[in-house]
């Protein structure tokens, strides 16, 4: 691709036009144009993609004074928000693990920031705080990302993010006497804490340029051992692959410190494996597998025998065994072989596997024994998804199940003898009796028949005048299954409809559906997502005046590409952190990595075109009337850098001015809300998250004209 940056002097365009009441803040044009294989494109806002600069501050912080004043404007904002805090306040425990003869379980109070470890003597007994990330900043933005025990014992490092990045920055506490050490890294990303013997492994960076941590691709990914009690500048460089900097690489070590695998992804949909036997001094890794499109994870080893999951010759997935002494992928062995239903998680407990399969997007768990053979099915509450929690060679297990209408609830089970039983299950605010679940199959536009769950009060009408939120992302493999979610309920008690469609580009129904929504087949994602919004109209569920869109990451490139392809079919869009120019967005941080479900406008002239074609920047048009647009970003979003959104939100408003003049009236309003000290979503504390979802659904019911009940 030959690139031709056209740069003039930069004009200032003035967008005191009003929508609603808002007034558009003044944006800078210049004349930046790039060259993909002889076609010319523009880019007059590529100076937003400069977050720190001083300009851009500024337009950020007009942005903000615009939409702060709108939605401090809806009447019912404060009721929302009231009510959400109300359903947000109720104890959230996760299930209890063994470690070192301790048990280790996270609570929330109900309103904490975050979520407290807690430690006890033994199941049953007196919690006591062990790590309280909430007294690490003193409004909640330093998250816990990880907590790694070290195998003899000795020590538990842990991992924080600040303000929602993915920087990760690791302490380590030491168990006998319960103090921080002096040890501190810093620069890691994506990385996990890999103990071996009074030291551990993890993958970092180099220190990046003062200015750019949040921005500038990441490249050079190395694996470095820090021995405690030494300082990270003299930590080894374990490994680095300067042919490959943008790749990913990670280690992890087994329990009993006597196999290593290395762990090489970003160039595909999944990942290379290489294995290193540790009984063997000075001994090297050796190659497993060579093709990273797919996916290899070990997942227990006794003996020298190691058993993987993979999707190698089964898109569905299953469970295959290799020898440590020979251990290439021509030599494994089937153990458990592909079944109609996608594998989307194995866990191994008291010497147990236990397969979780998804069948039509919901969760079904099966007990197999070390040998390969079908034990029995474990029997769930009802439609949706599990969690297991367990030791390889411990006898107690637990799981954590939750649905659309069923708050996260722990059973204790025995595996032996299949019975669950009730640990502990959440008292939330609501009656949960008043609410239903259905599954909807309807048909794409090329005829793939696609599903979708519908939640709802009983006795909801079917008379074409709900509010419906229509919530997808359909990629990278990822599957939407049924959850529970406190954020939802107020939308529901009045009279909504909560909506999530299984699009392809997820792992619902293995990898054939995944590249069903990949590369020059992407725009299959945003078929399924508009054919469910025609379903649901077509089936009296609502009106194109009722219908809102929202998605996050690649569910917020999804809401751009469907509301500029259709925006006469949705009355409200939300698109969140997400992906919107798809000529650059490989230029930024990670986003190298999304290449093997996007492709790149470097590719081809094919690719390049295809790209441009639904790239939701580029095909924002001046005259079209678009849905009712909340963008939403934050500041140390390192993931999806703002830059996207930012250029999104000023081309949409130009494009609503221009459109505005022609038709002498106002138009639904534009507006971006960016957040602070926040990143792409995780580890955000509870008080922004509340913040943030009482903004959403305010302009949602505002915006359908809808008052509050």
């Amino acid at each position: 691709m030959k690139r031709n940056i056209i740069m003039a002097l930069a004009t200032m365009t003035t967008m005191a036009v009003e929508a609603q009441g808002l007034v558009y803040p003044e944006a800078v044009k210049d004349n930046t144009v790039d060259e993909y294989f002889g076609t010319k494109v523009s880019d007059p806002y590529r100076w937003l993609e400069d977050d720190r600069s001083a300009r851009t501050t500024a337009w950020v912080e007009a942005e903000n004074r615009v939409t702060n004043d709108f939605l401090s404007r809806i009447p019912f904002r404060q009721k929302v928000l009231k009510r959400l805090t109300e359903l947000a306040n109720y104890e959230k425990i996760g299930a209890p693990r063994k470690r070192h003869g301790k048990w280790y379980f996270y609570k929330n109070d109900g309103l904490q920031n975050q979520s407290v470890l807690y430690q006890m003597d033994k199941l049953g007994g007196t919690p006591h705080v062990f790590l309280d990330p909430n007294a690490l900043s003193p409004d909640g933005t330093v998250a816990l990302k990880g907590v790694y025990f070290s195998n003899n014992g000795k020590w538990v490092a842990y991992a924080i993010s600040r303000s929602g990045s993915d920087w990760q920055e690791f302490y380590v506490i030491d168990l006998q006497t319960g103090r921080l050490t002096d040890d501190h890294i810093e620069w890691a990303k994506f990385s996990g804490a890999a103990w071996y013997g009074d030291g551990f492994y993890y993958s970092a960076y180099d220190r990046p340029r003062q200015g750019k941590e949040y921005s500038n691709v990441n490249s050079g990914h190395k694996i470095y051992f820090h021995r405690m009690g030494t300082p990270q500048s003299a930590d080894v460089l374990f490994y680095h692959n300067p042919t490959q900097p943008k790749q990913f690489y990670d280690v992890s070590v087994n329990e009993d410190e006597t196999v290593m695998y290395l762990f090489e992804s970003g160039a595909g949909a999944g990942n290379n494996l290489y294995v290193r036997d540790l009984r063997q001094p000075d001994s090297q890794f050796v190659q497993m597998t060579d093709n990273m499109d797919y996916q290899y994870m070990p997942v227990y080893d006794e003996g020298g025998k190691l058993y993987i999951y993979t999707n190698y010759g089964a898109p569905k997935g299953r469970v295959m065994t290799a020898n440590l002494r020979s251990p290439g992928i021509s030599e494994w062995q089937e153990l458990v072989a592909e079944q109609s239903d996608m594998l989307n998680g194995v866990d191994v407990i008291n010497r147990h596997f236990i397969l979780n399969y998804s069948q039509n997007a919901s969760d079904h768990a099966f007990v197999y024994g070390l040998d390969g053979r079908l034990k029995h099915e474990v029997q769930l509450p009802m439609v949706g998804s599990v969690g297991f929690t367990g030791d390889e060679k411990g006898q107690e297990c637990f799981y954590t199940f939750t649905s659309f209408t069923m708050p996260g609830t722990i059973y204790r089970y025995d595996i032996e003898k299949n019975e669950s039983t009730l640990y502990r299950q959440p008292s939330v605010k609501f009656r949960q009796q008043d609410y239903e679940s259905r599954q909807l199959f309807f048909h794409s536009k090329d005829g793939t028949r696609v599903p979708m769950f519908v939640t709802y009060k009983k006795g909801l009408k079917r008379n074409g005048k709900n509010p419906v939120y229509l919530y997808g992302y359909g990629g990278f493999n990822i599957a939407l299954g049924p959850g529970f979610s406190a954020m939802r309920i107020p939308f529901l008690e009045q009279g909504g409809i909560y909506a999530q469609v299984n699009l392809r580009g997820g792992s619902e129904y293995g990898e054939e559906w995944h590249l069903a929504g990949t590369k020059q087949q992407k725009q299959n994602v945003f078929d399924d997502f508009i054919a469910a919004a025609e379903y649901l109209i077509s089936e009296g569920y609502t009106t194109p005046d009722r219908l809102a869109i929202v998605g996050g990451s690649n569910g917020g490139l999804l809401v751009g590409a469907c509301m500029t392809q259709r925006p006469d079919l949705f009355r409200v869009a939300v698109p969140q952190v997400g992906v919107m120019d798809m000529l650059r967005y490989h230029k930024f941080t990670i986003g190298w990595n999304w290449a093997s479900d996007y492709g790149t406008s470097e590719d081809s002239k094919e690719m390049f075109e295809y790209l441009k074609g639904y790239s939701p920047l580029h095909n924002l048009k001046p005259g079209t009337v678009y849905p009712a647009t909340l963008v939403t970003t934050a500041d140390h979003d390192d993931r999806v850098v703002p830059a996207h959104s930012f250029k999104f939100a000023a081309t949409l408003q130009e494009c609503q001015t221009v459109s505005q003049r022609q038709q002498r009236t106002s138009l639904p309003p534009t507006i971006i809300r960016i957040d602070t000290k926040a990143g792409h979503g995780g580890g955000k504390p509870l008080a922004k998250v509340l913040e943030e979802q009482a903004d959403i659904y305010s302009f949602i019911l505002y915006n359908m004209g809808l008052k509050w009940k």
